[in-house]
């Protein structure tokens, strides 16, 4: 077994590594880049290295500087955890050179399998289900390439060869959009991966992401752990998963398992890996991809088997036999994983940077885990992968794994950031996700003009006595009314609409008469809680409520609303004060994200039409493409390529 191994990454993978390591008896390496001096992952393994500059292509991409680190440390054996190198083989066969163990599967089953177009004629080969489509890399703008996608048919999927993580992915609806998806596909390519490529293949409607969990050693033994469903997705990045899938039953789920059984043999596999694919509502299934390291995801499937994904990999690293077969893996219970992201659903799922000003986890148990790489008072960059954390729940059945993880959301804090707490709370809480009606497109059908949290009349009937509740609290600290009966009248204000209350408290509960309603509130709140934590009408509630002045910001469940509690007077007189009227600013193209200028593609003084491309922006390994909103002439422009951008700085201004 090793001595010391080295992690090749950062944030929540590199510490889950550590934990699993430090279990074991094994010491650990972490390496760090600049931007990530003081990181949670440098200072839970045992010994730490700076690698280089923030820049990934200068510390965690650098071959070189890893290698270094290597050597300075005594480590025999690196694990890559995902992303970075974790798919490169020539990262492999440079640590085979240094007689380093590279705690992943050989160099040759990570080329094949990394270029997706080898990987779907192996596929082919293995007799593994395949999505109809042109199997060669194609070209961005070219006569033969246009026949090829009408052959296919529309809609049409562009995808990277080197490809991974939704990077280098476009989809063309129309003929017109073709050239234009093509060539942004090999720009975020080459940038991503270093290798531009890209193929083509049909575009399954309204699919499902299912993908097989495998296990395979060198001695040639191979099992699958069985599957996730990784449906809800935003811009193909995956942001909810689970397993079991909803959709499959045993027979679809043996079926896929022994392709994708079939697929890891074929490559002489051995670690842990993922054969990614799609399926129809009727349980046709095709092979998408095989990822040749750990997914983000595994924390779900280690839920269900009970089996530690990232001990296994270093056993079969070590050489060690697998220890388990076909027969003894079982699934039980239902799990759930939350991608936390550092972004603002409000604005098209924009990231955030910034300091975590207040960060609060909710409590682990056996039924709520949470890996993250952050803390309070720690700093989200520009310069990597938006996620906070993973946060899983565990139970019996899905609807209680599902009700776990609303309760382990809302008592999930996250402040001086952007971030879609609410926004997974709201997912979890929809009707169609509860009856597992699930696709890729589940998040542009339910919310096709963005995300805009609303609390609908259940739950403002939590909202509004919790809030009210708060300031009776406040008045009784002023008054010094504590330990005795008190009736107020308050009103309620939220979205222009006022809500008359009257409550009364007597010790530690209050009653809030509203709408013809009595609300019974038990809690231990106190002025300057963040969080609201008891129980309205016997059942038990968590809110997060956060006094801005005379304002409360709460969240509750998937809905986050400003509400203002004040007196029956001065509600009448707030009513009378004129509204400020929101600033015009359809003359300017703002940076709707922190970032940096990739290029600008209009000069000043040209005409522009709505919907052509202006800009083009990248931020936080995400290129993103800014449009006119409208027919309009650039009068000037306020950047160039190459600069940072903050939130809503002005990019250009039109006449």
């Amino acid at each position: 077994m090793f001595k010391k191994i080295l992690i090749a990454n950062r944030g929540e993978i590199a510490c889950r590594v550590i934990r699993s390591a430090r279990a074991m008896g094994i010491s650990t390496v972490a390496v760090y880049s600049e931007a990530d001096d003081g990181a949670l992952h440098m200072r839970e393994a045992d010994e730490s290295v700076l690698i280089g500059p923030a820049a990934v292509g200068e510390s965690y991409l650098k071959v070189d500087n890893i290698i270094a680190a290597i050597r300075k440390t005594g480590a025999d054996a690196v694990h890559p955890g995902y992303g970075f190198l974790s798919e490169n083989s020539g990262f492999a066969d440079r640590l085979e050179a240094e007689g380093i163990a590279f705690i992943g599967p050989s160099s040759s089953a990570i080329a094949s399998m990394g270029d997706k177009i080898a990987a779907k004629k192996i596929a082919g080969e293995a007799g593994v289900h395949i999505i109809p489509g042109y199997n060669d890399a194609i070209a961005e703008n070219d006569d033969d390439t246009a026949a090829i996608a009408m052959d296919i048919g529309y809609p049409i999927m562009i995808k990277a060869a080197a490809g991974g993580g939704g990077k280098g992915m476009r989809v063309a609806n129309a003929p017109d959009m073709l050239v234009d998806c093509i060539s942004a596909a090999v720009h975020e390519a080459s940038q991503s991966f270093g290798d531009g490529r890209v193929f083509i293949e049909k575009f399954i409607e309204d699919p499902r992401h299912i993908e097989i969990q495998i296990l395979a050693d060198s001695h040639g033994n191979v099992v699958h752990l069985g599957e996730r469903e990784c449906s809800i997705q935003r811009r193909h990045q995956k942001i909810i998963e689970e397993s079991p899938s909803p959709l499959l039953d045993a027979e679809t789920r043996e079926a896929m398992g022994a392709e994708a059984c079939a697929l890891a043999k074929a490559v002489g596999y051995s670690s842990a890996g993922t054969v990614e694919f799609v399926a129809d509502q009727q349980r046709n299934f095709y092979f998408l991809e095989m990822n040749t390291r750990l997914q983000v995801e595994h924390p779900v499937t280690e839920y269900v088997t009970g089996i530690d994904l990232v001990e296994q990999q270093i056993r079969i690293a070590a050489g060690e036999k697998l220890s388990m077969s076909q027969s003894d893996i079982k699934q039980t219970g239902w799990s759930i994983e939350c991608r936390v992201y550092a972004e603002n659903p409000a604005r098209g799922f924009m990231p955030s940077i910034g300091r975590l000003v207040r960060y609060r986890e909710p409590k682990e148990s056996s039924n709520v885990r949470v890996d993250t790489g952050v803390f309070e008072g720690g700093e989200i960059s520009m310069f990597y992968d938006p996620m906070i954390s993973k946060l899983v729940s565990f139970g019996k059945d899905r609807s209680t794994a599902i009700a776990e993880m609303l309760t382990a959301l809302d008592n999930y804090q996250v402040h001086g950031i952007s971030h879609n707490l609410t926004f997974l709370s709201a997912i979890l809480s929809h009707p169609r996700f509860a009856e597992g009606s699930l696709s890729t497109a589940f998040i542009d059908q339910e919310y096709p003009g963005g995300f805009v949290s609303r609390a609908d009349k259940a739950k403002m009937a939590v909202l509004v006595p919790v809030a009210a509740a708060i300031e009776m609290r406040m008045l009784m600290r002023r008054t010094g009314g504590a330990g005795t009966a008190m009736q107020h009248d308050l009103v309620v204000s939220a979205d222009d609409k006022n809500h008359a209350v009257s409550l009364v408290e007597n010790n530690s509960e209050i009653t809030v008469s509203w709408a013809g309603q009595e609300y019974f509130l038990q809690s231990d709140w106190r002025p300057g809680d963040t969080f609201f934590e008891g129980h309205l009408n016997g059942a038990a509630v968590t809110v997060q409520a956060v006094r801005m002045g005379t304002h409360m910001r709460m969240s509750w469940r998937g809905a986050e609303v400003t509400l203002t509690v004040r007196s029956p007077r001065a509600a009448e007189l707030a009513s009378r004060m004129p509204k400020r009227l929101p600033l015009d600013l359809s003359q300017f193209l703002l940076s709707p994200m922190p970032g940096l200028v990739v290029s600008i593609a209009v000069k000043e003084g040209e005409e522009v039409q709505a919907g052509q491309a202006l800009a083009v922006v990248d931020a936080m390994k995400m290129e993103n493409v800014l449009r006119a909103e409208r027919d309009g002439v650039v009068a000037t422009i306020k950047v160039a390529q190459g600069d940072s951008l903050s939130v809503d700085q002005v990019i250009m201004e039109f006449a």
